[in-house]
């Protein structure tokens, strides 16, 4: 019996012996097992966002800048500047692209001594007309327009404008025609005039992802900020917008007339709305309505009238089908910057360079309704565009629609002067989310961006650079991507 006992004893220490080494090695094998699969659960969701988020980013087949992505030429700059972001290990520190920044100013010194007086005449030269120092802001700004930008870098005509009519007192409304959304044209009680786009989204409000770009309400808030990022880039060439809040009883309801003043009613919440009469979304269920008398609004300053500097409208050359189905020509035409190229006003001239300048800021600004735009004809071909109707800019902060590049991208060729002002806000130090959040505090809807918003500045500037590396690396150098031609 005492033999039995101690063999049962024995095997049962035994086997508390081999438990206790089974679970030491197994913590052992399964500690670094633990880490590893982490790891690479933490791989396989970098390689499945790098996969998924470029075709996200790129948007849909149908709207990417050149049909086939694989042995695309055209196409090379757009993928490459779509996948820079995303490329990007966790926690690295951006690409100060010391490349391009190396090249602009090489370029600048080499062509420094190149340059010649550059003429740029305004309305008022033209005209024969003077701004004097008792002229109206109405009149400064109008006659002050040149062949290159709306307005100077030194202008201070402008902020005092848009200061002035946040609180000028209303004499008539009018309902716009044309568009497809409700748009007021507004004369002030000493004649001067503006456009007023009113609130539609709050904020924080996305563009629903299955949407089209077509069908997009336009945001007040987009008008604004696109101003004030037109200005940063050194274009000035988009229209001087401001904020304002209006009230729809007290300053719009007895201005209007009728039609427009049929449309005003309360909601059943006791707000004040109307909704006006236009193509699309002008009825009682896509009403603008206070809370419950005040809306915001964008008030964009008219521009000289037709019999003062006739304007020339264009369709541009990226115009897109607005179709749901059809595509257009350069979504799938690789070749399509060379026909644009032998055609009148691209031929020669400032007027494609202006084209990726005005594909630059649409694409910072994530703005696909790019269908027309206009020159002053006085100036003929040397005029800049204008660039107008920045409200289905700003909806989509987690998108970035690299199809907007397609001027770049396709022609491969950018200003000097808009390269070197975009790696200036990369490097910084001033980035320029910082750089727009602080211009947007002048205006009174302030703040006139989500935060999400003023980030994406800065992830899609970076994209953009990635873009002109990419064309460099394609055409063998600067030469004919970096043009330096005094604008």
């Amino acid at each position: 019996m005492k033999l039995r006992r101690r063999m049962q004893l024995c095997a049962a220490t035994t086997c508390v012996l081999l438990t206790v080494l089974l679970l030491v090695d197994l913590q052992q094998h399964l500690s670094p097992a633990h880490s590893h699969a982490h790891a690479h659960a933490r791989d396989l969701t970098y390689a499945f966002q790098q996969r998924h988020l470029q075709r996200t980013i790129n948007g849909s087949r149908e709207s990417s800048v050149g049909g086939e992505e694989k042995d695309s030429p055209a196409a090379t700059a757009a993928a490459a500047a779509s996948r820079h972001n995303l490329q990007q290990p966790p926690n690295q520190a951006p690409d100060p692209f010391l490349d391009l920044q190396g090249l602009v100013s090489r370029e600048g010194q080499r062509r420094s001594g190149q340059r010649r007086g550059h003429w740029n005449p305004t309305v008022g030269e033209l005209l024969g007309r003077e701004v004097r120092s008792n002229s109206t802001l109405w009149d400064k700004f109008k006659l002050g327009i040149s062949q290159d930008e709306l307005y100077r870098a030194d202008d201070s005509t402008i902020n005092s404008l848009l200061q002035y009519i946040t609180s000028l007192p209303f004499a008539s409304i009018s309902e716009k025609d044309g568009g497809t959304q409700i748009k007021l044209t507004i004369e002030f009680v000493d004649g001067g005039r503006a456009l007023l786009k009113p609130m539609r989204y709050p904020r924080e409000q996305q563009t629903m992802k299955n949407q089209f770009y077509f069908t997009d309400f336009e945001r007040h808030n987009s008008e604004i900020a696109a101003f004030h990022l037109d200005r940063l880039l050194g274009f000035r060439r988009a229209v001087p917008t401001v904020g304002r809040r209006v009230n729809i009883t007290s300053e719009l309801y007895p201005l209007a007339e009728h039609p427009l003043s049929a449309t005003f009613f309360r909601s059943p919440e006791h707000n004040h709305c109307f909704h006006g009469k236009c193509r699309y979304f002008c009825d009682t269920a896509h009403a603008i309505c206070g809370s419950p008398d005040l809306v915001e609004v964008s008030l964009a300053v008219f521009l000289p009238t037709e019999r003062q500097a006739s304007r020339i409208k264009w369709e541009h050359p990226w115009r897109r089908s607005y179709s749901r189905r059809r595509k257009a020509q350069w979504e799938t035409d690789d070749e399509y910057c060379d026909g644009v190229r032998q055609k009148h006003p691209y031929s020669e001239g400032r007027r494609l360079l202006d084209l990726v300048d005005m594909a630059v800021l649409d694409f910072l600004i994530g703005n696909m309704d790019r269908h027309h735009y206009e020159t002053f004809k006085m100036f003929g071909n040397n005029s800049a565009p204008v660039h107008l109707d920045h409200g289905r800019g700003f909806g989509r902060p987690y998108h970035d629609e690299t199809s907007i590049l397609a001027p770049l991208a396709q022609c491969c060729l950018i200003r000097h002067s808009t390269l070197a002002t975009l790696l200036r806000y990369h490097t910084g130090p001033e980035r320029l989310s910082a750089a727009l959040r602080a211009s947007l505090l002048s205006d009174p809807l302030r703040p006139v961006l989500w935060e999400p918003h003023l980030a994406a500045l800065d992830r899609r500037l970076a994209t953009i650079l990635a873009a002109v590396r990419s064309c460099v690396a394609r055409l063998g150098g600067p030469a004919k991507v970096i043009i330096q031609d005094n604008h």
